[in-house]
């Protein structure tokens, strides 16, 4: 009895360590992966932060030098967030950005990606041939500016300063590669458009189908540009943030005003020490004069900013709104261009209409015809019934037969015909 129960009921389960050793020893080897291998988490982090090859271009002398700088040491030098460098970064796909920070304006153009700030320009070091020709114009402009400068024709009021000509610059570059592109674009879409509406082909729809996917592409970009530009025109804050000359020559002011008014207040005790003056009223006209200069200054300094910023915010509106007018030249050449592939698009479909509805008619006269020829079938076999009739011996039965089935059929179709147009199903 015992045997039979020990046959029939489950093995028990051990618990002991030694049983759990043996049973891992004699069960096969899992291979397990350690946590994170195959992963480089230290390059990951350190992506960020490693050098990058910069461009420099000076502002003073218009020189340009490749210097490797991180990121971190970027967002100290030019005081700037890292989201802001993040939109500069080749390995991440933003819309075209103009952002006017305290110190600098990052500028994210399509090819051209870059940092403008009071004393120069940096831009990630690429091989574009874009980038290089930027470079190049700038160069040369700022080396045009300095010959006017020369000349004593800085005080004009066409003169701009350094960062408005560096993002001069840029859109142009950029409002001149998408006019580029823009008129490529309608050069090739217009012959294939043209060769669509003579021959409808499946090669034809699939060049338009891949034209019209670049032409969508292309006006979102150009429209985000126009947009950018748009916004900043709109906001006088922003265009007043973008003037970084400005705020640099305020600055440097103030600081230059406190450290003279620092030496002159000293000056002052020094002669109210050594002169033969009240000690009670002495301190308190310096202090009276000090406060009156400050007072002063800050009205003068207040009231000069207002001007020149409403001036240089004008300037930059200027500035602003020519290339405004050029991006908008160019959305509205694809503009048109788009409503010329919609109306060859709704011409096609016309004509395709116009074929469905042939097919249908051909259809229609198709089906009436053989239900006309249908009625010979029917009189056959009526005629076919294995019965005598008197009509059988007639020798020229069989012909009124056909005469008279014949005369019917016209008669069925000729009625179809009219009812089709009567209800206007065919052009008769």
């Amino acid at each position: 009895m015992a045997e039979v129960r020990e046959r029939l009921l489950p093995p028990r389960r051990f618990s002991s360590a030694a049983s759990i050793n043996q049973n891992a020893a004699h069960s096969p080897t899992i291979v397990r992966r350690p946590l994170f291998q195959g992963m480089d988490v230290l390059g990951l982090k350190k992506r960020g932060q490693g050098l990058r090859s910069w461009i420099r271009v000076d502002a003073a002398t218009g020189g340009s030098q490749v210097i490797e700088v991180d990121k971190f040491t970027m967002m100290r030098r030019c005081d700037l967030p890292a989201r802001d460098l993040r939109l500069l970064d080749p390995l991440f796909v933003y819309p075209s950005t103009i952002l006017g920070r305290e110190k600098a304006i990052v500028v994210n153009l399509e090819q051209i990606r870059c940092i403008i700030t009071a004393d120069e320009v940096l831009l990630l070091n690429s091989l574009d041939s874009y980038v290089l020709q930027y470079v190049n114009e700038l160069q040369r402009r700022l080396a045009a500016h300095s010959g006017d400068g020369l000349h004593g024709w800085s005080t004009s009021p066409d003169y701009l300063p350094f960062e408005f000509r560096a993002l001069e610059v840029a859109l142009e570059a950029a409002c001149t590669f998408l006019d580029t592109q823009a008129g490529e674009l309608e050069t090739e879409a217009y012959p294939l458009l043209d060769e669509l509406t003579s021959k409808i082909s499946t090669l034809n729809l699939e060049r338009v189908r891949r034209l019209k996917s670049r032409l969508v592409a292309l006006t979102r970009r150009v429209q985000k540009v126009r947009d950018e530009i748009e916004q900043l025109m709109d906001d006088d804050g922003d265009m007043a943030e973008m003037y970084l000359t400005e705020k640099k020559s305020r600055l440097e002011g103030s600081f230059f005003g406190d450290q003279s008014l620092l030496g002159y207040s000293s000056a002052g005790a020094g002669l109210s020490v050594s002169a033969p003056v009240s000690p009670v009223s002495s301190p308190t006209d310096s202090r009276k004069l000090e406060k009156a200069l400050s007072l002063s200054r800050s009205r003068h300094d207040s009231m000069k900013s207002s001007e020149s910023n409403k001036e240089n915010i004008e300037g930059l509106e200027m500035l602003l709104e020519a290339y405004f007018v050029v991006i908008d030249s160019t959305l509205n050449k694809l503009t048109s261009l788009k409503e010329y592939i919609d109306d060859t698009e709704d011409f096609i479909n016309i004509q395709l209409d116009n074929v469905r509805n042939q097919l249908i008619q051909f259809e229609l006269l198709l089906t009436t015809g053989t239900f006309v020829v249908a009625i010979f079938g029917v009189v056959a076999g009526v005629f076919g019934m294995n019965f005598a009739i008197p009509l059988f011996d007639d020798p020229i039965a069989f012909q009124w037969v056909l005469i008279v089935t014949g005369i019917c059929g016209i008669i069925i179709f000729c009625g179809f015909l009219w009812y089709f147009k009567y209800r206007r199903l065919m052009p008769l």
